[in-house]
C-alpha cells in the first residue's frame, strides 16, 4: 500500500536556549512534525523536557507534536501530555505490560497511539498488539542521549514489522528514530520506515530547508 513520508525533526538536537525560535524554522523549512523526546532518569539514565516545555510549544507550531515517553509508568502522565497539546504518543513496550490497555487509554484521550521498541528488545508483543496501535517506532539507537550513531542491523526488525503489517493488512505508520541523516535516511525508507526522526541530522546543519528537502529527494527516490 502507499505509504506518506513524514519528516520529524527531533528538539533534543535543537538549540534550547532559541527553541522557539527553532522550531519555527524547521516548520518554514518543510518538517512534517515536531518529535518531543521525554526522559525520567529511570527507564532511560538522562533526563529532559517535560509537560509544560510541550505546552508553551503548542502555542507556537501548527505542527503534530510526536511525544516520545522514554519514561517509568508512562500511563500516569498520558492525560496531562495530551492536555498540553501532544498529538501522538509514544509508550515503550519495555515498561508496558498491557499494551492493548495502554493503546485504548490513548485513543480515548483523542490521541494518535504509538509503541516504541529498543534495538535489542524483541518483536513479539509489539507486533502481537499491532492491530491496536496508530504507529510502531523502532529505535535505531540505544535511547537516552543524542547524537549516537545509526545501528544498521535496525533495519532487519523494519523489514520485519513492515513486512508483518503488510501480511495482515494492518495500515501503521513505522516511524525510526536514532541517527537519521541524509545519507541512511533512503535506507531506512527502503526497508519499510516512513516516520524519519532527525535530531542532529537536520539541527546540526545551517540550512534546515535545504537539508529537509535534500532528505526529501532520497526517500522521493525510494
Amino acid at each position: 500500500m502507499a505509504r506518506t513520508f513524514k519528516i520529524a525533526p527531533s528538539i533534543l538536537s535543537a538549540d534550547f536556549a532559541r527553541l522557539g525560535e527553532e522550531i519555527r524554522r524547521v516548520e518554514a523549512a518543510g518538517a512534517d512534525l515536531i518529535h518531543f523526546d521525554v526522559m525520567d532518569g529511570h527507564f532511560v539514565p538522562n533526563l529532559s523536557i517535560g509537560i509544560p516545555v510541550l505546552e508553551s510549544l503548542r502555542k507556537i507550531t501548527r505542527l503534530p507534536l510526536d511525544a516520545h515517553l522514554m519514561i517509568e509508568r508512562p500511563e500516569r502522565y498520558l492525560e496531562a501530555f495530551v492536555k498540553a497539546g501532544a498529538n501522538s504518543i509514544s509508550v515503550h513496550a519495555e515498561v508496558c505490560p498491557d499494551l492493548p490497555a495502554i493503546a485504548a487509554r490513548m485513543r480515548e484521550l483523542g490521541v494518535r497511539a504509538s509503541v516504541a521498541i529498543n534495538p535489542e528488545t524483541p518483536l513479539d508483543r509489539a507486533l502481537q498488539a499491532a492491530g491496536e496501535f496508530d504507529m510502531i517506532l523502532v529505535m535505531s539507537v540505544h535511547p537516552g542521549f543524542g547524537g549516537q550513531g545509526f545501528i544498521p542491523e535496525t533495519l532487519d526488525k523494519v523489514r520485519t514489522v513492515r513486512a508483518d503489517l503488510d501480511r495482515r493488512g494492518l495500515d501503521l505508520d513505522i516511524e525510526i528514530d536514532g541517527g537519521i541523516k541524509v545519507d541512511n535516511i533512503d535506507q531506512a525508507a527502503h526497508a519499510g520506515a516512513n516516520v524519519f526522526v532527525s535530531g542532529s541530522g537536520i539541527f546540526g546543519h545551517p540550512d534546515y530547508a535545504a537539508i529537509i528537502g535534500a532528505m526529501r529527494s532520497r526517500i522521493g527516490a525510494v
